[in-house]
């Protein structure tokens, strides 16, 4: 989680509850559904939710604007982009 707020000073409060959230849930349900590889879920900020930040770093979605996730698995890019830009469907 330290790396997320090092490339991401301008996330809010709720934002960082919500990602701090994330490996409370992920070690949960991975351990139910194998929603990625349990060999590196230690990992998960670092491997996971930096790299689906990643697009951040070039597209700003508009408010309003509508995405599809199809079959990318275990929520990656999703979830994380979903937390980065909460007023984006």
């Amino acid at each position: 989680m330290k790396k997320i707020k090092n490339y991401f000073p301008e996330l809010t409060k709720k934002q960082i509850n919500q990602f701090e959230s994330l490996e409370e849930l992920y070690n949960f349900w991975n351990s139910k559904i194998n929603l990625i590889s349990r060999k590196n879920i230690h990992k998960l900020y670092e491997q996971h939710v930096l790299h689906s930040l990643g697009i951040t770093k070039i597209i700003n979605f508009r408010e309003n604007t509508k995405i599809l996730d199809i079959g990318t698995g275990g929520g990656f890019p999703g979830i994380p982009l979903a937390i980065f830009f909460p007023k984006v469907n």
